[in-house]
């Protein structure tokens, strides 16, 4: 059996935690530079509020409806997700953590609990803890339990949780769910079943195992099966070692010279290298890209892109940095209008494994990485112990090119300074 714990509007109900005033009002939150509509409450979406629509189409409905806008705080919703995935590892004893808001929790052994009352129990216990509501679907395969949260958040009756375990219940679940809401069913594969006649996971399920294999190949064949209750995915406790890692922003406005570029590419660097020490990878290729708006018709747009690879794979802020200016001087245009530039580091592989980067493009100087492995030690527990960015080098961070941030709440979990204060 597998649960599925997903939580309810992730953004939004952090925003709520520290500011109980909040509650029963509608909230949405902006991403990047306030630009569109990323996470809405409940009350929000009655409005009407749609998902990805411009902050300024819908202004004037924000304002009407007195909704409280914000800025994304990712350091805020990254901590409060770290604490719902501690909370939630108590209570199985395997775990995978699928985004930054659900994880499926593996329960097999659990068949003598009374699965519900237990689903009931994780919800109350990470309201407790986290103050972040979550929503439980409990099944024998992945895709059921995706399908069970589904319905214990849209269905009142199920409290939260639903759990489905009888033929009769999963045959009724499925045949309220829509063919393009069933886990890996995109939209042109639901348009196209559509066509033939499959409108709801039930249909899906009870389509002919020949037809679905012709026509969607191991995939469909693969959903199918999970649907009629055969397990074929594991729970990935591990994960698998990622291929990329890439940080980039829009601009909060227009960046023109190359030393605020330079000093944006320095940060991305950075925080891409501190990723590497999290997961506790090195690259050997480091790409940088800058680029004008696609969206500005009166100016000469303009993508530059260069990649570089290292003599010996690193995860040293120092070194990646390093590559990162020279790939930035060597793409450089002045004259242009840049309103994004970004960092993307390839090659991956854990730190402890044997053998060097193969060069496939310019070559860059030898890493060093040990000499300064004492020095990002340092550097992180600095940052862990007194908040992201207490220390960093001195080519990172300006104030030109952040993104627009009106909206910001504090990051109430990772900065002293902003720490929630109770008077009495």
């Amino acid at each position: 059996m597998f649960a599925l714990v997903d939580c309810n509007n992730f953004y939004a109900s952090c925003e709520r935690v520290f500011n109980p005033a909040l509650v029963g009002r509608p909230v949405v939150v902006l991403s990047n530079n306030d630009g569109c509509v990323i996470a809405r409450s409940e009350e929000a979406k009655v409005l009407g509020i749609g998902m990805g629509v411009p902050e300024f189409k819908c202004r004037e409905l924000l304002l009407r409806h007195g909704v409280a806008v914000f800025s994304s705080n990712y350091p805020l919703y990254g901590d409060m997700s770290s604490r719902v995935m501690t909370t939630l590892a108590g209570f199985a004893p395997s775990i995978e953590v699928y985004s930054i808001d659900e994880s499926f929790l593996d329960l097999s052994g659990f068949g003598r609990f009374d699965l519900e009352r237990y689903g009931s129990e994780i919800r109350r216990t990470v309201r407790r803890h986290t103050g972040i509501p979550v929503g439980v679907g409990i099944a024998a395969t992945k895709t059921l339990a995706k399908i069970a949260n589904r319905i214990a958040k849209k269905h009142l009756e199920y409290d939260g949780v639903c759990v489905l375990e009888r033929d009769a219940e999963i045959q009724r679940a499925l045949k309220l769910i829509a063919v393009g809401d069933i886990w890996g069913v995109g939209r042109q594969w639901a348009s196209f079943l559509q066509t033939n006649g499959i409108g709801t996971a039930a249909d899906f399920a009870a389509a002919s195992p020949a037809w679905i294999r012709q026509h969607m190949h191991v995939t469909g064949a693969r959903v199918q099966a999970e649907l009629n209750g055969h397990s074929c995915l594991a729970l990935e406790a591990v994960r698998p070692v990622k291929k990329s890692i890439c940080t980039s922003r829009s601009f909060g406005r227009t960046v023109r010279s190359k030393e605020d570029l330079r000093q944006a590419v320095a940060t991305f660097a950075g925080r891409c290298a501190l990723k590497l020490r999290r997961e506790d990878l090195r690259t050997s290729l480091v790409t940088v890209f800058a680029a004008t708006s696609r969206f500005n018709h009166e100016s000469e747009r303009y993508w530059g892109t260069r990649t570089l690879a290292l003599q010996e794979p690193s995860q040293d802020s120092i070194v990646l940095l390093n590559a990162a200016e020279q790939l930035l001087d060597a793409l450089y245009q002045p004259g242009y209008e840049y309103r994004k530039a970004g960092v993307l580091l390839a090659g991956l592989n854990p730190a402890d494994a044997p053998g060097a980067a193969l060069s496939l493009f310019p070559e860059a100087p030898c890493t060093r990485d040990g000499q300064h492995r004492k020095l990002m030690q340092i550097m992180d527990a600095v940052n862990r112990r007194y908040g992201h960015g207490t220390i960093h080098l001195a080519a990172e961070e300006t104030e030109a090119w952040k993104p627009l941030q009106k909206r910001l709440s504090q990051r109430y979990t990772t900065r002293w300074s902003e720490i929630l204060e109770v008077h009495g």
